[in-house]
């Protein structure tokens, strides 16, 4: 007996149900590769952005100057720039209210920047539990299909007396194609988690350093500040 196995013969020719579920994997499939390369050209632009800004703050220009310039722009502005900003708006603020304290001081303007951390943080990781989700539920979602397409070939062999390998084939190959589609969609999803989560990192770890350095300069800007008695 000849068979047409063809992945589009086999799709064509699967129950409802499988054919749900492979229309339902093909969508998730097309959203994680949109949501993959969303987050590949943003995480590419928030770099850059954050590499244009670290190099203009170690350039020499004034604080002053920086934060007048992260203000006026605040739409064109990274994740850096606007943590920068949040620590020395409440810098100035506790200066304006003639607040001489250091650790006051430092400490206003250290949780000013931790909550706009947090805040550039959930921003960077949208997208991510998506990608986490498509990888861990995928698989099973075709291993689904694939269960109720065999259970729907051997329910219509029930009525043959003789059963051969060549008779029950087709309907396997037809239900085996949901787990691959759910493969398909769940492998590149993986992959892109993975290496998004390491990028991610990687600017947490980046944006705490800055933190940590720029809150080291107002310490110091304080600590003159004080010597003067101003």
């Amino acid at each position: 007996m000849n068979q047409d196995l063809s992945i589009l013969h086999m799709v064509l020719n699967a129950s409802l149900v499988v054919q749900l579920v492979m229309l339902l994997l093909v969508v998730i499939s097309v959203s994680s590769w949109a949501a993959i390369f969303r987050k590949l050209f943003s995480l590419k632009k928030v770099k850059a952005i954050n590499d244009d800004f670290e190099r203009e703050f170690w350039s020499g220009t004034s604080l002053n100057d920086l934060f007048a310039a992260a203000t006026k722009n605040a739409h064109g502005t990274g994740p850096m720039e606007r943590i920068f900003a949040s620590g020395m708006r409440e810098y100035q603020k506790l200066r304006e209210k003639r607040i001489t304290d250091a650790n006051q001081l430092m400490e206003g303007a250290r949780r000013a920047m931790r909550a706009s951390f947090q805040r550039e943080m959930d921003v960077v990781e949208i997208h991510l539990s998506f990608l986490a989700t498509v990888g861990s539920v995928s698989p099973y979602v075709g291993l689904f299909g694939t269960v109720w397409g065999i259970m729907h070939s051997f329910t219509g062999l029930a009525s043959l007396q003789t059963v051969t390998l060549a008779t029950v084939a087709p309907g396997i190959a037809e239900a085996l194609v949901s787990t691959a589609i759910g493969l398909f969609a769940a492998i590149p999803a993986v992959v892109a988690y993975n290496r998004f989560a390491r990028d991610i990192d990687r600017i947490a770890i980046r944006l705490e350093t800055f933190i940590e350095e720029f809150s080291n300069i107002l310490q110091r800007n304080v600590g003159a500040q004080s010597a003067s008695g101003k």
